[in-house]
């Protein structure tokens, strides 16, 4: 089973772990690559920057997709 994420995890080893996230956070409008780079701090912080409130819900939607993605890799 895949590790999940949580609202403290650092952008940049969500993207180090979990390169398939990008593209969905990036879809709740949550950048996690500036000019190929990971940006600083965390998904958390991240979230409350862009204005969403409801951390666990994205949090939630992430790991899902991640469990998502691990049953049709396997």
């Amino acid at each position: 089973m895949k590790k999940l994420i949580t609202p403290d995890i650092l952008i940049e080893d969500l993207v180090r772990e979990f390169p398939e996230l990008v593209g969905p956070l990036k879809d709740e409008g949550i950048v996690c690559l500036a000019c190929g780079e990971p940006v600083w701090g965390t998904l958390g912080a991240q979230a409350e920057e862009k204005g969403i409130t409801e951390i666990d819900d994205l949090v939630a939607r992430m790991n899902t997709f991640l469990s998502a993605t691990e049953l049709t890799e396997n």
